[in-house]
Protein backbone atom coordinates (compact mmCIF):
# COMPACT_ATOMS: atom_id res chain seq x y z
CA UNK A 1 0.00 0.00 0.00
CA UNK A 2 1.68 3.15 -0.82
CA UNK A 3 0.17 5.76 1.36
CA UNK A 4 -1.87 4.12 4.24
CA UNK A 5 -2.87 7.38 6.13
CA UNK A 6 -4.77 10.64 5.06
CA UNK A 7 -2.35 13.21 7.76
CA UNK A 8 0.85 11.46 5.42
CA UNK A 9 -1.31 12.27 2.50
CA UNK A 10 -2.26 16.15 3.07
CA UNK A 11 1.84 16.16 4.49
CA UNK A 12 2.86 15.54 0.80
CA UNK A 13 0.11 18.10 -0.39
CA UNK A 14 1.05 20.71 1.95
CA UNK A 15 5.17 20.67 1.36
CA UNK A 16 3.91 21.43 -2.12
CA UNK A 17 1.60 24.17 -1.74
CA UNK A 18 3.60 25.84 1.11
CA UNK A 19 6.59 26.96 -1.07
CA UNK A 20 4.24 29.48 -2.55
CA UNK A 21 4.50 31.28 0.82
CA UNK A 22 7.72 32.28 -0.05
CA UNK A 23 8.04 32.43 -3.44
CA UNK A 24 6.14 34.86 -5.74
CA UNK A 25 3.77 33.66 -8.74
CA UNK A 26 4.22 34.53 -11.60
CA UNK A 27 2.09 37.35 -13.17
CA UNK A 28 -0.41 36.00 -15.24
CA UNK A 29 -0.73 36.67 -18.86
CA UNK A 30 -2.65 39.91 -19.15
CA UNK A 31 -4.50 38.81 -22.80
CA UNK A 32 -7.16 37.05 -20.97
CA UNK A 33 -9.75 38.32 -18.59
CA UNK A 34 -11.53 34.90 -17.98
CA UNK A 35 -7.55 33.89 -16.23
CA UNK A 36 -7.75 36.70 -13.48
CA UNK A 37 -10.59 34.72 -11.52
CA UNK A 38 -8.29 31.72 -10.39
CA UNK A 39 -5.90 34.21 -8.59
CA UNK A 40 -6.16 34.45 -4.87
CA UNK A 41 -4.40 37.30 -4.10
CA UNK A 42 -6.34 40.42 -4.46
CA UNK A 43 -3.62 42.27 -5.69
CA UNK A 44 -2.19 39.93 -8.13
CA UNK A 45 -6.33 39.90 -9.39
CA UNK A 46 -6.26 43.57 -9.65
CA UNK A 47 -3.31 43.87 -11.69
CA UNK A 48 -4.82 40.81 -13.83
CA UNK A 49 -7.92 42.99 -14.60
CA UNK A 50 -6.07 46.02 -15.02
CA UNK A 51 -4.10 44.45 -17.74
CA UNK A 52 -7.40 42.56 -19.02
CA UNK A 53 -9.20 45.60 -19.68
CA UNK A 54 -6.40 48.19 -20.79
CA UNK A 55 -5.63 50.47 -18.12
CA UNK A 56 -2.23 49.83 -18.68
CA UNK A 57 -0.26 49.52 -22.42
CA UNK A 58 0.27 46.09 -22.82
CA UNK A 59 3.95 45.17 -24.67
CA UNK A 60 3.95 45.02 -28.44
CA UNK A 61 4.94 40.75 -27.89
CA UNK A 62 2.00 40.14 -26.39
CA UNK A 63 0.16 41.12 -29.45
CA UNK A 64 -2.22 38.32 -31.12
CA UNK A 65 -2.19 38.87 -35.10
CA UNK A 66 -4.54 37.57 -37.53
CA UNK A 67 -2.40 36.09 -39.68
CA UNK A 68 -2.98 32.59 -40.54
CA UNK A 69 0.03 29.94 -39.79
CA UNK A 70 0.41 26.07 -40.73
CA UNK A 71 -1.71 23.93 -38.94
CA UNK A 72 -0.29 23.52 -35.46
CA UNK A 73 0.40 19.26 -34.43
CA UNK A 74 -1.03 17.44 -31.78
CA UNK A 75 1.70 18.78 -28.99
CA UNK A 76 1.97 22.05 -30.72
CA UNK A 77 0.84 25.35 -29.11
CA UNK A 78 -2.13 26.22 -31.64
CA UNK A 79 -2.46 30.47 -33.06
CA UNK A 80 -6.31 31.16 -33.06
CA UNK A 81 -7.87 34.60 -34.49
CA UNK A 82 -8.63 36.96 -31.32
CA UNK A 83 -11.59 39.37 -31.86
CA UNK A 84 -10.82 42.78 -30.71
CA UNK A 85 -13.06 45.23 -29.76
CA UNK A 86 -12.97 49.54 -30.81
CA UNK A 87 -12.53 50.14 -27.01
CA UNK A 88 -9.25 47.89 -26.02
CA UNK A 89 -8.41 45.63 -28.77
CA UNK A 90 -6.19 43.62 -26.95
CA UNK A 91 -8.78 41.98 -24.94
CA UNK A 92 -9.23 38.54 -26.08
CA UNK A 93 -12.27 35.89 -26.20
CA UNK A 94 -12.89 34.42 -23.24
CA UNK A 95 -10.69 31.10 -22.96
CA UNK A 96 -12.44 27.68 -23.64
CA UNK A 97 -13.78 25.49 -20.36
CA UNK A 98 -10.48 22.81 -20.27
CA UNK A 99 -8.34 26.00 -21.41
CA UNK A 100 -9.43 28.31 -18.13
CA UNK A 101 -9.21 24.97 -15.77
CA UNK A 102 -6.10 23.72 -16.81
CA UNK A 103 -4.15 26.88 -18.56
CA UNK A 104 -3.39 24.90 -21.67
CA UNK A 105 -2.89 27.66 -23.99
CA UNK A 106 0.25 30.19 -23.50
CA UNK A 107 -2.04 32.71 -23.37
CA UNK A 108 -3.40 31.29 -19.87
CA UNK A 109 -0.69 30.04 -18.17
CA UNK A 110 -0.98 31.75 -14.87
CA UNK A 111 2.84 30.58 -13.19
CA UNK A 112 3.32 27.78 -10.38
CA UNK A 113 1.67 27.78 -6.92
CA UNK A 114 -1.62 29.66 -7.80
CA UNK A 115 -3.93 27.38 -5.55
CA UNK A 116 -7.24 26.71 -7.61
CA UNK A 117 -10.63 24.98 -7.38
CA UNK A 118 -10.22 21.63 -8.93
CA UNK A 119 -13.52 19.78 -8.89
CA UNK A 120 -16.63 21.26 -7.44
CA UNK A 121 -17.00 22.43 -3.77
CA UNK A 122 -20.19 22.16 -2.39
CA UNK A 123 -22.58 21.27 0.93
CA UNK A 124 -25.47 19.55 0.73
CA UNK A 125 -27.19 19.19 4.21
CA UNK A 126 -29.94 16.96 3.06
CA UNK A 127 -28.12 13.98 1.45
CA UNK A 128 -30.75 10.60 1.63
CA UNK A 129 -29.71 7.04 0.30
CA UNK A 130 -32.36 4.42 -0.42
CA UNK A 131 -30.32 2.10 1.64
CA UNK A 132 -27.85 2.97 4.49
CA UNK A 133 -25.53 0.67 4.37
CA UNK A 134 -25.12 -0.24 7.95
CA UNK A 135 -22.55 -3.70 7.69
CA UNK A 136 -19.60 -2.76 5.16
CA UNK A 137 -18.11 -6.18 4.17
CA UNK A 138 -15.41 -6.70 1.95
CA UNK A 139 -13.57 -10.25 0.45
CA UNK A 140 -10.78 -9.93 3.03
CA UNK A 141 -11.88 -11.23 6.38
CA UNK A 142 -10.44 -8.73 8.28
CA UNK A 143 -12.51 -5.76 6.35
CA UNK A 144 -15.90 -7.10 7.12
CA UNK A 145 -18.51 -5.70 10.03
CA UNK A 146 -19.88 -8.15 11.99
CA UNK A 147 -22.41 -6.03 14.34
CA UNK A 148 -24.54 -3.49 12.17
CA UNK A 149 -24.02 -0.07 12.85
CA UNK A 150 -27.26 2.05 13.30
CA UNK A 151 -27.58 4.88 10.30
CA UNK A 152 -30.09 7.24 9.34
CA UNK A 153 -31.15 7.21 5.72
CA UNK A 154 -30.19 11.28 5.54
CA UNK A 155 -27.23 13.02 6.35
CA UNK A 156 -25.12 15.67 5.18
CA UNK A 157 -22.61 15.38 2.80
CA UNK A 158 -19.91 18.17 1.60
CA UNK A 159 -16.65 18.25 -0.69
CA UNK A 160 -13.56 20.34 -0.34
CA UNK A 161 -10.72 19.98 -4.07
CA UNK A 162 -7.75 21.92 -4.31
CA UNK A 163 -5.05 22.07 -7.31
CA UNK A 164 -2.39 24.08 -7.80
CA UNK A 165 0.31 23.67 -10.55
CA UNK A 166 3.96 22.98 -9.06
CA UNK A 167 6.12 22.92 -12.15
CA UNK A 168 5.13 24.71 -15.37
CA UNK A 169 6.45 23.80 -18.55
CA UNK A 170 7.74 20.29 -17.55
CA UNK A 171 9.63 19.69 -21.41
CA UNK A 172 10.47 23.11 -22.58
CA UNK A 173 7.43 24.61 -23.30
CA UNK A 174 4.97 21.45 -23.08
CA UNK A 175 3.61 19.80 -20.04
CA UNK A 176 2.89 20.82 -16.51
CA UNK A 177 2.78 19.02 -13.52
CA UNK A 178 -0.26 19.54 -11.23
CA UNK A 179 -1.27 18.12 -7.30
CA UNK A 180 -4.38 17.93 -5.98
CA UNK A 181 -6.45 16.81 -3.44
CA UNK A 182 -10.01 16.26 -2.40
CA UNK A 183 -12.00 15.61 0.63
CA UNK A 184 -15.61 14.41 0.60
CA UNK A 185 -17.31 13.88 4.20
CA UNK A 186 -20.46 11.92 5.12
CA UNK A 187 -21.89 13.59 8.06
CA UNK A 188 -24.45 11.60 10.21
CA UNK A 189 -25.83 15.13 11.18
CA UNK A 190 -29.62 13.85 12.15
CA UNK A 191 -28.46 10.89 13.79
CA UNK A 192 -28.54 12.36 17.58
CA UNK A 193 -28.21 8.97 19.69
CA UNK A 194 -25.31 8.18 18.10
CA UNK A 195 -23.76 11.89 18.80
CA UNK A 196 -24.00 12.69 14.95
CA UNK A 197 -20.50 11.03 13.57
CA UNK A 198 -18.96 11.33 10.63
CA UNK A 199 -20.03 8.49 8.87
CA UNK A 200 -16.87 8.61 5.70
CA UNK A 201 -14.29 10.91 4.96
CA UNK A 202 -12.08 10.46 1.68
CA UNK A 203 -9.27 11.47 0.90
CA UNK A 204 -7.83 11.75 -2.58
CA UNK A 205 -4.33 13.33 -3.35
CA UNK A 206 -2.76 13.24 -6.77
CA UNK A 207 -0.47 14.18 -8.86
CA UNK A 208 -1.58 14.91 -12.80
CA UNK A 209 1.15 15.54 -15.90
CA UNK A 210 -1.09 17.42 -18.30
CA UNK A 211 -0.11 18.41 -21.94
CA UNK A 212 -1.94 20.53 -24.37
CA UNK A 213 -3.46 18.54 -27.52
CA UNK A 214 -4.79 19.89 -30.68
CA UNK A 215 -7.10 17.71 -33.33
CA UNK A 216 -10.56 17.33 -33.83
CA UNK A 217 -12.73 13.87 -33.35
CA UNK A 218 -16.56 13.97 -34.47
CA UNK A 219 -16.78 17.27 -34.31
CA UNK A 220 -15.01 17.63 -30.58
CA UNK A 221 -11.56 19.25 -30.19
CA UNK A 222 -9.23 17.21 -27.93
CA UNK A 223 -7.49 19.68 -25.94
CA UNK A 224 -5.88 17.63 -23.16
CA UNK A 225 -3.98 14.95 -22.11
CA UNK A 226 -2.51 13.77 -18.78
CA UNK A 227 -1.30 11.05 -16.88
CA UNK A 228 -1.02 10.98 -12.97
CA UNK A 229 -0.70 8.90 -9.47
CA UNK A 230 -3.69 8.83 -7.53
CA UNK A 231 -4.47 7.53 -3.89
CA UNK A 232 -7.55 7.22 -2.08
CA UNK A 233 -8.13 6.38 0.98
CA UNK A 234 -10.57 6.81 4.32
CA UNK A 235 -8.02 6.88 6.75
CA UNK A 236 -9.82 4.59 8.90
CA UNK A 237 -8.53 1.12 11.40
CA UNK A 238 -9.74 -2.45 10.12
CA UNK A 239 -12.81 -3.34 9.42
CA UNK A 240 -13.60 0.02 8.18
CA UNK A 241 -10.12 0.56 6.47
CA UNK A 242 -10.72 1.20 2.64
CA UNK A 243 -7.85 2.52 0.11
CA UNK A 244 -6.46 2.01 -3.55
CA UNK A 245 -3.83 3.76 -5.35
CA UNK A 246 -4.15 3.81 -9.04
CA UNK A 247 -2.42 5.43 -12.48
CA UNK A 248 -5.07 7.40 -14.18
CA UNK A 249 -5.07 8.72 -17.79
CA UNK A 250 -6.59 12.51 -18.56
CA UNK A 251 -7.98 12.67 -22.18
CA UNK A 252 -10.22 15.35 -22.89
CA UNK A 253 -12.42 16.99 -25.24
CA UNK A 254 -14.89 20.22 -25.69
CA UNK A 255 -16.98 21.74 -28.09
CA UNK A 256 -18.96 25.24 -27.40
CA UNK A 257 -20.23 24.92 -23.99
CA UNK A 258 -19.81 21.34 -23.57
CA UNK A 259 -16.72 19.48 -22.02
CA UNK A 260 -16.05 15.32 -22.11
CA UNK A 261 -13.36 13.39 -20.20
CA UNK A 262 -12.26 10.04 -20.48
CA UNK A 263 -10.39 8.55 -17.52
CA UNK A 264 -9.09 5.15 -17.88
CA UNK A 265 -7.20 3.33 -15.11
CA UNK A 266 -5.22 0.99 -13.37
CA UNK A 267 -4.51 -0.02 -10.17
CA UNK A 268 -1.37 -0.62 -8.88
CA UNK A 269 -1.08 -4.12 -7.04
CA UNK A 270 -1.42 -4.67 -3.60
CA UNK A 271 -0.33 -7.71 -1.39
CA UNK A 272 -3.60 -9.52 -0.53
CA UNK A 273 -2.97 -9.98 2.91
CA UNK A 274 -2.56 -5.83 3.19
CA UNK A 275 -5.83 -5.26 0.73
CA UNK A 276 -8.89 -3.88 2.33
CA UNK A 277 -10.58 -4.47 -1.14
CA UNK A 278 -8.98 -6.96 -3.31
CA UNK A 279 -12.35 -6.96 -5.55
CA UNK A 280 -12.42 -2.77 -5.56
CA UNK A 281 -12.01 -2.60 -9.37
CA UNK A 282 -15.00 -4.38 -10.21
CA UNK A 283 -17.18 -2.24 -8.54
CA UNK A 284 -15.64 1.09 -8.24
CA UNK A 285 -14.67 0.31 -11.91
CA UNK A 286 -11.50 0.51 -14.54
CA UNK A 287 -12.85 4.26 -16.39
CA UNK A 288 -15.50 7.05 -15.93
CA UNK A 289 -16.90 9.45 -18.64
CA UNK A 290 -17.61 12.51 -17.99
CA UNK A 291 -19.62 15.18 -19.56
CA UNK A 292 -20.39 18.83 -18.47
CA UNK A 293 -22.70 21.11 -20.37
CA UNK A 294 -22.93 24.79 -19.49
CA UNK A 295 -25.93 26.62 -20.40
CA UNK A 296 -27.45 29.94 -19.54
CA UNK A 297 -25.56 30.60 -16.30
CA UNK A 298 -26.31 26.53 -15.02
CA UNK A 299 -24.10 23.27 -14.82
CA UNK A 300 -25.47 20.17 -16.07
CA UNK A 301 -23.04 16.93 -15.01
CA UNK A 302 -23.07 13.71 -16.13
CA UNK A 303 -20.54 10.99 -14.44
CA UNK A 304 -20.59 7.24 -15.89
CA UNK A 305 -18.51 4.39 -14.31
CA UNK A 306 -17.96 0.76 -15.09
CA UNK A 307 -16.00 -2.19 -14.39
CA UNK A 308 -15.59 -2.98 -18.20
CA UNK A 309 -16.13 -6.57 -17.19
CA UNK A 310 -18.93 -8.72 -17.81
CA UNK A 311 -21.44 -11.24 -16.14
CA UNK A 312 -20.96 -11.32 -12.27
CA UNK A 313 -18.34 -8.57 -12.27
CA UNK A 314 -20.41 -5.91 -14.42
CA UNK A 315 -21.13 -3.22 -11.98
CA UNK A 316 -21.32 0.54 -12.52
CA UNK A 317 -22.74 4.24 -11.33
CA UNK A 318 -23.85 6.77 -12.76
CA UNK A 319 -24.21 10.04 -11.41
CA UNK A 320 -25.71 13.56 -12.42
CA UNK A 321 -25.69 17.07 -10.93
CA UNK A 322 -26.97 20.21 -11.62
CA UNK A 323 -25.97 23.69 -10.29
CA UNK A 324 -27.94 26.93 -10.88
CA UNK A 325 -28.10 30.27 -9.91
CA UNK A 326 -30.08 31.30 -6.73
CA UNK A 327 -29.14 35.07 -6.26
CA UNK A 328 -25.92 37.29 -6.45
CA UNK A 329 -22.88 34.81 -6.24
CA UNK A 330 -24.94 31.92 -4.54
CA UNK A 331 -25.58 28.58 -6.47
CA UNK A 332 -27.76 25.73 -5.59
CA UNK A 333 -26.72 22.15 -5.96
CA UNK A 334 -28.35 18.54 -6.52
CA UNK A 335 -27.18 15.46 -7.41
CA UNK A 336 -28.45 12.19 -7.86
CA UNK A 337 -26.89 9.03 -7.69
CA UNK A 338 -27.25 5.14 -8.48
CA UNK A 339 -25.11 2.41 -8.37
CA UNK A 340 -21.75 1.23 -6.29
CA UNK A 341 -19.16 3.16 -4.73
CA UNK A 342 -20.69 6.37 -3.96
CA UNK A 343 -17.98 6.42 -1.00
CA UNK A 344 -14.80 4.13 -0.62
CA UNK A 345 -16.66 2.08 2.37
CA UNK A 346 -20.02 1.66 -0.09
CA UNK A 347 -17.59 0.42 -2.87
CA UNK A 348 -19.59 -2.94 -3.17
CA UNK A 349 -22.59 -1.60 -2.19
CA UNK A 350 -25.41 -0.87 -4.35
CA UNK A 351 -28.01 1.61 -3.58
CA UNK A 352 -29.35 5.14 -4.48
CA UNK A 353 -28.97 9.01 -3.39
CA UNK A 354 -30.63 12.40 -3.27
CA UNK A 355 -29.14 15.61 -2.46
CA UNK A 356 -29.49 19.10 -2.39
CA UNK A 357 -27.27 22.36 -1.42
CA UNK A 358 -25.27 25.16 -2.54
CA UNK A 359 -22.41 24.89 -4.62
CA UNK A 360 -19.30 27.43 -3.51
CA UNK A 361 -17.37 26.44 -7.01
CA UNK A 362 -18.22 24.38 -9.86
CA UNK A 363 -16.34 22.80 -12.40
CA UNK A 364 -15.95 25.96 -14.81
Amino acid sequence: MLIRRPFVAVTVLMAAILPATNTRAQNPDPTDIRACTAIESNAQRLACYDHATGRVNLPAAQKRGDAAGPTPGIFQHQTRDRPTTAANPEVARPLSLLDSRWELSPASKLGTFNVRAYKPVYVMPLFATSDPNTQPHSPNPINTVTTPQSLDNVEAKFQLSLKTKVWQGVFGDAGDLWVGYTQVSHWQVYNAKNSRPFRETDYEPEAILMFDTHYRVLGWNGRLLGIGVNHQSNGRSDPLSRSWNRVIADVGFERDGWTLMLRPWWRIPEARINDNNPDISDYMGRGDMQLIHEWHGQEFGLLLRHSLRGGRRSHGAAQFTWSFPLAGNLRGYAEAFKGYGESLIDYNHNASYLGVGISLLDWY
